[in-house]
């Protein structure tokens, strides 16, 4: 259970953070598509992976052998699998954020419609975050609430998000 605690909590958590923050911290939008495909694949090779390791450990497998009994060599080989696939995720991830940096689109001042402090700033923040001190109308978890117009009030027409595909 340690790897599903650590990876599924921390590792996701910081991935899914990452992705969350990757166009205030760069300026550059990422390409969602394969976002997704990268995330399916890790999600799908983390559990083939460790599950497969949970049914071993269920069924008497002891850890740290050199060598293990032949019962075993299906879910081992099933694990590996899901290894490969998780690490295929991971290139397409790091692929996916190295080609954004490079030749990504233009990051939207609030690409995801939040209603935070942090998407008020321009996209990247300038070292000061804010020219004035913003004032929040609404609570954060309220975006049913806010307009457009309470959004984007007193943008400058760049940092405004487009509707345009």
């Amino acid at each position: 259970h340690f790897h599903y605690v650590m990876v599924g909590g921390t590792v996701f958590g910081f991935l899914g953070g990452l992705h969350y923050w990757w166009p205030k911290m760069t300026g550059k939008m990422y390409d969602e598509g394969t976002a997704r495909v990268a995330w399916f694949l890790v999600f799908v090779g983390f559990n083939v992976t460790f599950l497969s390791q949970f049914v071993m450990g269920s069924q008497g497998m002891p850890r740290r052998y050199y060598d293990y009994l032949d019962q075993f060599q299906p879910l081992h080989m099933a694990s590996s699998g899901g290894a490969y696939i998780l690490g295929l995720g991971f290139i397409i991830m790091a692929w996916m954020f190295a080609k954004s940096l490079l030749s990504g689109a233009k990051a939207p001042a609030n690409p995801w419609g939040s209603a935070g402090y942090e998407w008020m700033t321009t996209t990247p923040p300038h070292p000061h975050n804010f020219e004035t001190t913003p004032v929040m109308t609404r609570g954060p978890y309220d975006y049913h609430l806010c307009t457009e117009k309470e959004l984007w009030d007193g943008f400058e027409e760049d940092f405004k998000p487009s509707k345009k595909a």
